[in-house]
């Protein structure tokens, strides 16, 4: 049964209406079910009402929407992945790795590192489980130009030769963990078009195109669930950037935090229906009304300090060095690590 098929067992959802919210995203119950009725209506070209009793006969499919037991939510978190950055110090500050189903923002000022985090953590993801990786793939979206294929191929040959044995087999390149060999240039040139392979990567041209992608991420990522690689990892790199420099002063800022907190919601989206890791990088600006400490703040108010689960500031050290400051999670203590940042990639300090 197809998925259009399937959600045309729905109340008020006929072939037509099921092929429209099939295009956006929308082919599951679970999807159609924490859709608002203005989202819905406004994908499938119905009114609010439709869309209402749509969504609840989703609820009611989806068995979700009610409350559960603590030790329900805990078997649910049992699911969580855990994708290490690659550095003890900072896997440690994160009690193991940045979480699936969670958003992680990476802030800091020009230079800091934050799109070596998520160049990295796009081959880490890829990585076997046992060297802290997911097995799965990576949605880039851009909205910088940072996206390097150069870097990744840097950052995979920076490997341990161990981590690269593994990932040979893993990646398919050779059929036995004998015949694997990270020396090999045939093998990595192999693995790297490999890892490249497994990236989805997309231009955002502005902050509407960047909702867009948003959206298009759900689809691809839903798509992906079944294949031997499925997407556990969404970056947006940086998440702030066009929406800074379309909405300038103060009458444009409660139409910029409204689209913000729109596109937040859908990359927690992917997050959640797809058990991915949403990781997201954020820019400063200076505060002179700080007289004490460091004068920048992240971009984007309390809408986006409540939405990321996870908050981390990268700023600058002697030489290669980063201080990565865990300011905001909420079960963990705040605290500092160190990391360099090499041709290798993302070190051990």
């Amino acid at each position: 049964m197809s998925a259009s098929e399937d959600l045309e067992e729905l109340p008020g959802v006929g072939p037509a209406t099921a092929e429209k919210l099939e295009e956006n995203g929308y082919d599951s119950y679970q999807g159609i079910a924490v859709a608002s009725p203005g989202e819905l209506s406004n994908t499938a070209d119905i009114g609010e009402s439709s869309a209402a009793d749509i969504i609840n006969a989703a609820r009611e499919a989806a068995d979700i929407g009610g409350f559960e037991t603590g030790s329900t939510v805990l078997e649910r978190r049992e699911q969580i992945g855990k994708l290490s950055w690659g550095v003890d110090e900072v896997d440690d500050l994160l009690g193991g790795g940045v979480e699936t189903q969670s958003i992680t923002e990476v802030y800091g000022e020009f230079g800091a590192g934050k799109s070596q985090v998520t160049h990295q953590l796009s081959v880490n993801v890829q990585l076997p489980a046992e060297h802290g990786g997911l097995e799965g793939s990576a949605i880039f979206v851009d909205s910088e130009d940072t996206f390097r294929p150069e870097r990744i191929e840097q950052m995979v040959k920076g490997l341990s030769d161990e981590v690269l044995t593994d990932t040979i087999v893993l990646h398919g390149i050779v059929e036995e963990e004998a015949d694997a060999d990270p020396t090999d240039e045939g093998q990595l040139d192999a693995l790297v078009a490999s890892v490249l392979e497994k990236i989805h990567v997309a231009k955002a041209f502005n902050s509407n195109h960047q909702i867009l992608l948003a959206e298009k991420a759900q689809e691809i990522a839903s798509e992906s669930q079944d294949e031997e690689f499925p997407v556990r990892l969404l970056a947006v790199d940086s998440l702030t950037a066009h929406f800074r420099a379309e909405y300038v002063g103060r009458g444009e800022l409660a139409d910029r935090q409204q689209k913000l907190n729109k596109h937040l919601h859908d990359l927690m989206r992917v997050g959640d229906l797809n058990n991915t890791a949403v990781v997201v990088t954020n820019q400063v600006a200076s505060n002179p009304d700080s007289f004490f400490g460091d004068p920048t703040q992240p971009i984007g108010g309390n809408i986006l300090g409540h939405t990321s689960t996870f908050r981390m500031y990268l700023r600058k050290s002697k030489g290669n060095k980063r201080i990565v400051k865990l300011v905001d999670a909420p079960n963990l203590p705040d605290g500092e690590g160190v990391m360099r940042v090499e041709e290798d990639g993302l070190l051990n300090e």
